[in-house]
């Protein structure tokens, strides 16, 4: 990694500590403050929005990356999609959007980005490079919108949300090189953990400030356009950035298939993702935090790095990584129907 790229991180963490602070003080003094229910996991007001300092950062280190001429045009551009998604996200945050309008923007911010990318790149599959063609368009719109979502989902306690993209983001930034010829990718993951790092000194429980959905949307959006493009250049890749995000994939689609099955309305807020179990299981969202990262360190790295030394098992470590993460979410309760007692 050039002296460049890692100068633009720090530079960025920084940045982002300084913006977060800045849009802390600007909450409290507006009253704009993510006030407890009964579906919620905190117990005191908190600020919201700390989002917006995750944003600005990631654009304006995005856009010194293409100056230095590390971040091409073209990924630069797919990036660019997220600023959609955080603007739906910011105005869901002061007024409720609807499920429809905010998943038509999630997926024509995805189409935007495919576009640039050149569409859903081949992938691998039992030592097989796969192309899906145009179909491959609209499979990619769906899995960029679903983790935009699984985001938003998954960000319910302090910290969770903000330290699973710095892991994701720095672990990509580790292995990109073992599996992707060209610098970009792994340049802007390492970038982006730095700035989800900085937000997460704020957010470390118990947080300070809240994302909002300004930001756990952007994070899904940018993590997995990442992820795409750094399959242009491995299939192998994705399976690697997928195995990384086990813990939300696993977790959040556990939870929405027990909903579905039981013919709930999945857009409406619940607290019945294996995450929110533990937490009030363990009165602590520290516990659940660090046990996430525990997770993602001692099981999902290794596999991920064993996925990105050997390209043609890929796909069975998906699966390998996967199976026991089902079964932890479904002993916790993901999907479990939350009583009023409970």
């Amino acid at each position: 990694m050039s002296i460049d790229v890692v100068l633009t991180a720090a530079g960025a963490l920084l940045l982002t500590f300084v913006l977060t602070a800045l849009v802390r003080r600007f909450a409290l003094a507006h009253g704009v403050l993510d006030v407890p229910n009964d579906r919620s996991s905190h117990r005191l007001p908190t600020p919201r929005g700390g989002g917006v300092a995750i944003v600005l950062s990631s654009i304006a280190a995005s856009v010194v990356l293409l100056w230095r001429g590390i971040l091409d045009v073209h990924l630069f551009l797919a990036l660019s999609g997220g600023m959609v998604v955080a603007f739906v996200g910011f105005l869901d945050d002061r007024r409720q959007l609807s499920a429809r309008v905010r998943l038509a923007a999630h997926i024509a911010a995805a189409f935007w980005a495919l576009l640039w990318l050149g569409g859903l790149p081949p992938m691998l599959f039992g030592g097989q490079s796969v192309s899906l063609g145009w179909l491959g368009y609209v499979v990619g719109a769906l899995g960029i919108a679903w983790t935009v979502n699984l985001f938003n989902f998954m960000d319910g306690i302090d910290g969770i949300a903000s330290s699973e993209a710095v892991f994701i983001a720095c672990s990509g930034a580790l292995l990109g090189p073992l599996s992707v010829p060209l610098p970009a990718v792994p340049a802007m993951a390492l970038i982006f953990g730095a700035v989800c790092c900085g937000f997460l000194l704020w957010n470390w429980p118990p947080a300070k400030i809240f994302m909002g959905d300004v930001g756990s949307g952007y994070l899904g959006f940018i993590l997995v356009i990442l992820a795409v493009a750094a399959t242009r250049e491995n299939p192998a890749a994705l399976a690697v950035w997928v195995i990384l995000g086990g813990v939300f994939f696993c977790d959040a689609t556990v939870t929405l298939a027990r909903r579905v099955g039981r013919r709930e309305r999945v857009y409406e807020a619940h607290r019945s993702h294996a995450y929110q179990w533990l937490a009030r299981r363990w009165e602590s969202h520290r516990a659940v935090t660090l046990a996430v990262a525990a997770v993602n360190l001692l099981w999902l790295l290794p596999c991920a790095w064993f996925a990105s030394m050997h390209p043609g098992l890929a796909a069975w470590l998906v699966l390998i990584a996967y199976v026991p993460l089902v079964l932890i979410a479904l002993l916790a309760g993901a999907g479990r129907r939350v009583r009023a007692s409970e």
